[in-house]
């Protein structure tokens, strides 16, 4: 997978005009389609992304009315708002009084196509700046089955005449698999004066982006046509297509770790995001959940089923198997974090240990302790959230309860089955339970009367 982070820079000055103004109805949501997840992430972020990283003169993002939302999403870039829904000619032409002084060229990408790479869009800007004669260039894939997508149509030349519209085509043009991806890139100075000469004779009754090429042939200019994988350009409409997309998505960022020196034990099951940042020499299980916001530090191992989101975890630590840690917990170096274990909102320093059936949350735990069985933090009294501080080299007995806010001394001990509610200084050893009371034949007794009882 590429490097979402690694900078391009085109030849020459460019504009990025991103099209997100798509209800969505196929996705059945009341969620701006854009807004769907793909890999951790609102789909927009991931194109917006790409295009961040090529250093674009200008971005405007097209959106639809009341997609607050989105506007927030893609900021500080500029938003123009496409007021009704008349196709995508008409929701190119919003943006113009955002570019009228540029003098770049400009590209037209699709944020539901977000898998598109920066080497793919530097490569159509290429195709229109190495042909004198190109007013537009547009970027292609082919399908087996291109059902539903617009059809490159080539003249008796082999040059691109026009794009036809799927509910246009002719049952002979549907036959066509060169498929139009909606991204083009246009020479400067031509996009609206193309635009204004388009209508909207066809089946939908919109004013189409791609009749433009209909029109450069008609006065003697040229489009080119770059084809690229079909993979990059899936475009995204259905809850079907985002999970196919998701697979891809996934399939990148195993390849990236892999490259990056990460063992994946059982790849296919591992599920990470796009920010997820694993360090050298880390072995993950089978089953593994990265969430938004993951770091992990290097010789880290991850055993099978746990689930990470927003932590951080310093090298040589060891997490789980069937361990989840939530947001805010940090766990230091050569830590470790054993099966059933829940951390939020906790810093679990370097040696410490956490090894079975606990939760810690909104606490520190402190260098070398080590935590038994069944401990909790008692964090939450109904109202508010309180911190419980265990200090270096303590002990806590499994199944205590430390009742929050609680200080734990360096080096204590805490016996188990304690409810602790009071600190407990350095070097102190404490049991707080009941005593243990011992009725002779009690057992005996208690049978005999549910017995009766029963009868």
């Amino acid at each position: 997978m590429e490097d979402n982070w690694t900078q391009r820079e085109a030849s020459s000055p460019f504009a990025v005009v991103l099209l997100a103004a798509g209800k969505g109805t196929r996705m059945k949501s009341s969620l701006p389609k854009v807004m769907h997840s793909l890999g951790g992430q609102p789909m927009v972020s991931h194109i917006l992304r790409t295009v961040e990283t090529m250093s674009p003169d200008r971005i405007v993002v097209v959106i639809g009315p009341e997609m607050e939302d989105v506007a927030a999403a893609v900021a500080p870039h500029v938003t123009v708002v496409q007021t009704e829904q008349l196709g995508t000619g008409h929701a190119v032409i919003q943006a113009r009084s955002a570019l009228n002084d540029f003098k770049g060229d400009i590209v037209v990408l699709f944020a539901d196509t977000p898998l598109i790479t920066a080497d793919t869009i530097l490569a159509l800007l290429s195709a229109c700046a190495n042909e004198n004669s190109t007013s537009v260039a547009v970027l292609g894939f082919r399908l087996e089955d291109p059902t539903g997508y617009g059809r490159l149509f080539y003249d008796v030349n082999g040059e691109l005449e026009k794009i036809i519209e799927d509910q246009d085509a002719t049952e002979s043009e549907r036959e066509i698999t060169l498929c139009n991806s909606g991204a083009m890139v246009f020479k400067s100075g031509v996009l609206f004066g193309l635009l204004d000469n388009i209508g909207n004779d066809n089946a939908k009754g919109e004013y189409y982006l791609t009749d433009v090429v209909a029109h450069v042939r008609v006065n003697g200019g040229k489009c080119s046509v770059l084809e690229a994988d079909v993979r990059e350009l899936q475009g995204i409409n259905s809850r079907s297509d985002l999970a196919q997309a998701e697979a891809i998505m996934q399939t990148r960022l195993r390849e990236r770790a892999l490259a990056g020196g990460v063992t994946l034990l059982d790849p296919s099951t591992t599920w990470m995001c796009v920010d997820t940042r694993l360090g050298r020499d880390v072995v993950v299980g089978p089953n593994v959940f990265f969430g938004p916001g993951v770091v992990i530090g290097d010789a880290v191992e991850i055993r099978a089923f746990c689930h990470l989101e927003g932590v951080c975890v310093a090298a040589g630590a060891i997490i789980g198997p069937f361990a989840r840690l939530r947001p805010g917990a940090r766990v230091g170096e050569g830590a470790r974090i054993g099966n059933f274990v829940e951390i939020k909102s906790a810093d679990v320093e370097s040696g410490a240990k956490v090894n079975h059936l606990a939760y810690i949350g909104d606490a520190r735990v402190g260098k070398d302790a080590n935590i038994g069985a069944g401990t909790i933090t008692c964090n939450y009294d109904g109202f508010s959230k309180h911190h419980t501080d265990i200090g270096s080299g303590a002990f806590i007995g499994s199944n205590a309860a430390l009742v929050a806010p609680v200080s734990i001394g360096d080096r204590a001990i805490v016996g188990a089955g304690s409810v602790v509610t009071e600190d407990v200084e350095d070097d102190a050893l404490v049991v707080a339970r009941a005593d243990q009371k011992s009725l002779r034949g009690g057992a005996s007794r208690w049978r005999k009367r549910h017995l009766t009882d029963q009868s």
